[in-house]
């Protein structure tokens, strides 16, 4: 089987589509699947570089809309070489140019590759609600009356990375009759073997002192995140008690207006530390070194940092807006609250209070529960499945 995957941008810095690609295409490879990307970045993109697979970068896209006249061409003259399209997201041009690139394929042709949509949880009806983002849920709107709905119900399937997408999926918006909905779950390569190099590389970029033991939140720095509950919470806690673990934030985002106040949040102490995005080593060094992994989202569709995390044995205090919540609760990898103030509170808290013994029982049962639910071995098989059944 060959399959083409369509993605805006393969820029890690843009969140888990992207990395996701990255994590799955190898263990379906060895499966016996043959993946290619295809994508709107501009040839000379570092980012591009180092990747053990084809990637076709036909950009520089334009506009927020990411429009890029190469993508028709490009399909007409190499669609006959896949089996399967898989578009990752919605609501750029990599979506709806490539459904009319194949609706026109199809008139000259009379057939194409079966064609699969990944919304990446951007289906959410917390995108349609949340404040702030009014001006954006009416444009959403309108690009699903005019564009998406069409995509969406032409394509021969959903692709979703647990059950709880697909469900939200069906409240968001009227005229949403997809032709399959497939969860075919989410996984992660396997977490690189520790040694004390990672731990090096993280405190090369991380001031903290070497045995210093820390929290770790690990993601873009932005209002949906629940950066802002996390510093609060923490402050909250930190004047209550005395031993509290330093506080790392990492993450992109920190010269935006959001990321500029969260830090300005945090100036009343020198407990909570930001690196900026981490990467490769440091990541992997900053993920074993912490005591828990933190993540209080008001939306997050898989949460790929979580799964490395359980994957390292960490234990990951998370809200119930992650769609993999009721996995990590079910399996005794983490805890689970609201994404609230109080709830990140009640978290850090109930964390802060456990025996040692506690929290390396708890330990334990976030690398069970990686095992059971997140490998990218299973996740490849399913996907597979999913690919053919249709």
């Amino acid at each position: 089987m060959n399959i083409l995957r369509v993605i805006a941008s393969m820029n890690p810095a843009h969140g888990g589509p992207a990395q996701g690609i990255r994590n799955s295409i190898p263990a379906l490879e060895q499966l016996g699947v043959h993946n290619e990307v295809l994508c709107f970045d501009a040839p000379d993109a570092s980012f591009v570089k180092d990747d053990g697979f084809a990637i076709h970068t036909i950009g520089p896209a334009k506009g927020p809309y990411a429009y890029c006249k190469n993508l028709k061409v490009w399909l007409q003259h190499n669609l006959h070489r896949f089996d399967a399209i898989i578009i990752h997201g919605l609501w750029l041009y990599n979506s709806y140019g490539t459904y009319l690139a194949l609706k026109s394929y199809k008139i000259q042709n009379g057939t194409v590759p079966k064609l699969f949509v990944m919304p990446h949880g951007m289906l959410d009806p917390y995108f349609q609600k949340a404040a702030g983002r009014r001006l954006k849920a009416i444009r959403n709107w309108l690009f699903w009356k005019l564009i998406e709905r069409h995509v969406v119900n032409y394509a021969d399937g959903l692709l979703f990375t647990c059950e709880q997408e697909l469900l939200l999926a069906r409240e968001t918006f009227d005229s949403y009759h997809p032709k399959r909905e497939l969860n075919i779950s989410y996984g992660i390569q396997s977490a690189p073997r520790y040694s004390v190099k990672l731990t090096h590389a993280f405190h090369e970029i991380c001031t903290l002192l070497f045995n210093q033991p820390y929290w770790l939140f690990l993601s873009r720095i932005h209002e949906k995140k629940g950066v802002d509950l996390l510093i609060k919470a923490y402050l909250k806690l930190s004047k209550e008690t005395s031993n509290l673990p330093a506080l790392v934030i990492a993450g992109p985002g920190l010269d935006t207006t959001y990321g500029k106040e969260i830090v300005a949040l945090a100036q009343s102490t020198n407990q909570i530390l930001f690196t900026g995005m981490l990467t490769g080593d440091a990541k992997w060094g900053g993920i074993y070194g912490c005591e828990a992994f933190i993540l209080p989202s008001h939306q997050e569709n898989f949460g790929i940092a979580i799964a490395e995390a359980m994957a390292c044995e960490k234990p990951v205090l998370i809200s119930d807006k992650v769609n993999i919540w009721r996995e990590i609760k079910t399996g005794g990898g983490g805890l689970v609250d609201t994404d609230t103030e109080g709830g990140v509170y009640a978290m850090l808290t109930h964390w802060f209070h456990l025996t040692q013994a506690e929290k390396k029982t708890m330990a334990a049962s976030a690398k069970r529960t990686y095992e059971a639910f997140f490998t990218m071995e299973k996740a490849a098989i399913q996907m597979i499945e999913a690919l053919k059944s249709v």
